[in-house]
């Protein structure tokens, strides 16, 4: 199942287009996204058994928003990547490095991000979609507790997420805009195999990032772990689960998004991002 939101709605997408969660489940579910996570294992149920016989109706990829707008919670892991952690000069982590992006970042799969200065980095990443209710569970029962996977960036504006003391990750990677996901939750019964997908990050000719999950230093499965052994995952939260090498900011000088620019973001049969970009500064100062 590809779950979306399309115009505030929930929606499964097919081949022929898009079929709306509400009239789909009689009322029972949606026709918000959110909701159907309370009860994600009925909703599956009922989908997979009337689906086939449903109606699509054709929707313009620009319609589409986040395919979960509303998550209680966001967790992002850092430096999850060998090679990120080496060009930040950083040792790898022996514990995943939490921080979060805060829900009202959240965009869809071909939105316009507004640029806030000439500092703003791109981070390809997969998004973990949690589908129940999980505390203090061990990383081999990790994958029964994600309801699906997306395609996401993790938008950082560098000064504000490195001004001082101690570093300002929170706000840095959470303006508006700051959190494309989508372009729909893909459940694992569609996925070959989640722990190795290619993941690829490129504007215009130029790739930025190309790389696959396998190379993640803690998995889906362990990061469920060691969140879940701290705090209560919620249905519907979201795991923004780390970025591999390739960053702007490696670059020499360093690569930021320029207005102008369209950010593209793939991964491994879930979908893509086309995120234009637009300066929200002064261009010419």
């Amino acid at each position: 199942m590809r779950l979306a939101n399309l115009s505030g709605r929930a929606v499964v997408l097919v081949d022929g287009g898009a079929i709306d969660v509400e009239g789909l489940t009689d009322g029972a579910f949606g026709p918000d996204a959110r909701s159907l996570f309370d009860d994600w294992d009925s909703f599956r149920a009922i989908v997979a058994e009337r689906l086939s016989g449903a109606t699509a109706t054709p929707y313009q990829v620009g319609d589409l928003g986040a395919p979960v707008p509303e998550p209680r919670q966001v967790f992002a892991i850092g430096l999850n990547y060998a090679d990120h952690a080496a060009e930040a000069s950083l040792p790898t982590p022996d514990f995943p490095v939490v921080f979060t992006k805060f829900p009202t970042s959240l965009t869809g799969p071909a939105t316009t991000v507004t640029l806030p200065s000439p500092g703003v980095d791109y981070e390809a990443e997969l998004v973990a979609v949690v589908g129940r209710e999980a505390r203090e569970v061990s990383a081999a029962d990790g994958w029964s507790y994600i309801a699906g996977l997306m395609v996401g960036q993790d938008l950082s504006e560098r000064e504000v997420q490195r001004r001082g003391p101690a570093a300002q990750y929170a706000m840095g990677k959470s303006f508006l805009g700051f959190a494309p996901t989508g372009p729909a939750l893909v459940t694992l019964d569609e996925i070959d195999d989640p722990d190795n997908l290619a993941i690829k990050g490129w504007i215009g000719e130029q790739v930025l990032q190309d790389s696959r999950t396998k190379e993640l230093i803690f998995t889906v499965p362990q990061l469920v772990e060691y969140i879940s052994g701290i705090c209560r995952l919620l249905p519907g939260d979201l795991i923004f689960t780390g970025t591999p090498a390739g960053v702007g900011l490696s670059h020499t000088p360093p690569r930021f998004l320029r207005p102008g620019e369209t950010l593209m973001t793939e991964i491994e049969g879930l979908g893509r991002l086309e995120i234009p970009l637009v300066a929200g500064y002064n261009t010419s100062a």
